[in-house]
């Protein structure tokens, strides 16, 4: 369990807040907005309603004492900045950032951020995968270079073992798990034969998958 600070209640903050809560991490939420506090109540573990801007506030919160403090205002780049210094500078030990633009993410982390991410690029860049190829379903981006894919099979693998289809050599492909009517296989063996409807979900270079999506 994971001791949580979370700054900022707009859409992704909350979002974020509702799935921590769901992992069962301690979460404290700060927001400006009393009202966004109070909704906010039935999700996280206690809130404050204030300025985290503030360095008395950020003084009074201990933070040194959470396991992550995330600050959640991405299109207000000063208000970020302010609080990810601030956070550092009483001794945060890790602080994930949201940004909006690219050109931001340089200026958090020489700042102090330890990490930042830009859900709305992450987004649009899943789902130009996803929607580009009707046999794609999901798809988790490792480097620039490697991906895992949640994929169709093709109508020639129907009734084949992985043992018969040689996917390692051939296709230079690892599978890391089969899913046939919502219910994941994972590792499957050599010996597994495959039926029409099944999804695999596998791991390679991007050029490799894409070659192998050309059925």
């Amino acid at each position: 369990m994971k001791n949580v600070l979370l700054i900022g209640l707009g859409r992704f903050g909350r979002h974020m807040a509702q799935k921590l809560n769901s992992l069962h991490h301690q979460v404290l939420a700060v927001d400006k907005d009393e009202k966004k506090v109070q909704d906010a109540l039935g999700y996280v573990t206690s809130a404050e309603i204030g300025d985290a801007a503030d360095p008395a506030l950020i003084g009074a919160l201990g933070v040194k004492d959470f396991d992550i403090c995330v600050v959640t205002m991405g299109h207000d780049l000063q208000a970020s900045l302010e609080i990810t210094s601030l956070l550092k500078k009483n001794g945060a030990p890790f602080v994930l950032a949201r940004v909006s633009r690219d050109a931001h993410a340089q200026f958090l982390l020489s700042c102090g951020a330890d990490e930042v991410i830009y859900p709305e690029k992450q987004m649009a860049e899943w789902a130009a995968v996803r929607y580009s190829s009707e046999h794609i379903f999901d798809y988790i981006s490792l480097s620039p270079d490697h991906a895992i894919y949640e994929t169709d099979i093709p109508e020639s693998w129907i009734g084949h073992t992985l043992m018969d289809l040689a996917v390692r050599p051939k296709y230079r492909l690892n599978i890391l798990a089969v899913r046939r009517n919502g219910t994941l296989d994972p590792m499957p063996g050599p010996s597994h034969a495959f039926i029409r409807g099944e999804r695999v979900i596998l791991l390679g270079s991007e050029a490799d998958v894409q070659k192998f999506l050309r059925f």
